[in-house]
């Protein structure tokens, strides 16, 4: 059994194009894992590309297949230990938090991941969209070797945060989320939105962080790992933009006000790697979502540190 791994074509040319200049297929696959790409979704769309090289036969355009996790007795002693506990989210078919009573569609247990009705009304998607809107840049991952921020073709999406807390409304939000999510507020990053127009979407990718920089060290070193998650879409899509689970062959569709919830961390500080998921590329309209990532410990962000050393704010 396989899983069909979609990817951007712009990733396919720039796998096509190192490999041109002499780079070998291992670093290219350690470069996407860096920028949080599942190993086994890097694995399997490099070496269709060096197969495709050594057949002459074309290179994949948008898709691979990815052959289905082995059963323990042969499983790969590479891929990390899991061990799963009980979810974070309560028990029953619905969450009665401070101010709305959200409902539990659909559970699953490995990996721990839930859908999610009624998390927002039409109005605080709209409203969402609207406040986000002006402040849309261009989506970011983190370059391996600096933990900087840089604009790559494996996200093409447009994206902002708000800072915890914010502005009222988003106080109203931030606390709503951390009941769901049943963790303190103060564990939540800042709120963020995405827009993904037509034809954009994401790579499968992890949303715990790989720890190969320092940037990354640093944050994890702060604040504790991330260890759950929490998608919100903020509109309908016609078309596509799907939340795929690729190495359980889930995929979630975006519709208003709903979520998905899924966790990636336990309390022996290990890291789930079926939780691997991926925006799929919008097909018709566009996509606005709104995200959550919650922290072992309070999250305290390097523009805080930066502040407090200095005293520039």
């Amino acid at each position: 059994m396989t899983t069909v791994v979609r990817f951007s074509p712009a990733l396919g040319d720039w796998i096509a194009q190192h490999l041109d200049e002499g780079q070998t297929p291992a670093a290219l696959i350690q470069a996407m894992q860096e920028r949080s790409m599942a190993p086994e979704a890097a694995r399997a769309i490099v070496q269709a590309f060096v197969r495709a090289r050594l057949g002459g036969t074309p290179a994949p355009v948008d898709a691979v297949d990815l052959p289905a996790p082995r059963s323990s007795e042969g499983a790969d002693d590479a891929t990390p230990t899991y061990r799963y506990q009980p979810s974070r989210l309560l028990s029953g078919t619905s969450i009665r938090t401070s101010d709305r009573t959200v409902r539990i569609a659909v559970r699953a247990e490995r990996p721990m991941l839930a859908v999610l009705n009624d998390v927002l009304s039409a109005t605080e998607c709209e409203e969402l969209i609207e406040m986000a809107r002006g402040r849309l840049t261009p989506s970011t991952v983190a370059d391996p070797a600096t933990g900087r921020d840089v604009v790559t073709g494996s996200r093409t999406s447009l994206g902002m945060f708000f800072r915890p807390l914010e502005n009222p409304f988003i106080a109203r939000l931030d606390r709503r989320i951390a009941e769901i999510m049943n963790l303190p507020p103060e564990h939540g990053e800042g709120l963020q939105v995405l827009h993904y127009p037509t034809g954009a979407g994401s790579e499968p990718h992890f949303d715990f962080l790989v720890p190969s920089n320092a940037a990354n060290q640093a944050s994890i070193a702060r604040s504790g790992q991330r260890v759950s998650t929490l998608v919100m879409y903020l509109n309908d899509v016609p078309s596509g933009g799907e939340t795929s689970f690729p190495a359980v062959g889930w995929a979630v569709s975006p519709q208003r006000g709903n979520a998905v919830h899924f966790e990636y961390g336990n309390r022996f500080g290990e890291l789930d790697h079926a939780s691997v998921h991926a925006s799929n590329a919008v097909q018709r309209g566009e996509k606005w979502v709104a995200t959550k990532w919650m922290r072992a410990q309070p999250f305290v962000s390097a523009d805080s540190v930066l502040v407090a050393a200095t005293g520039i704010a």
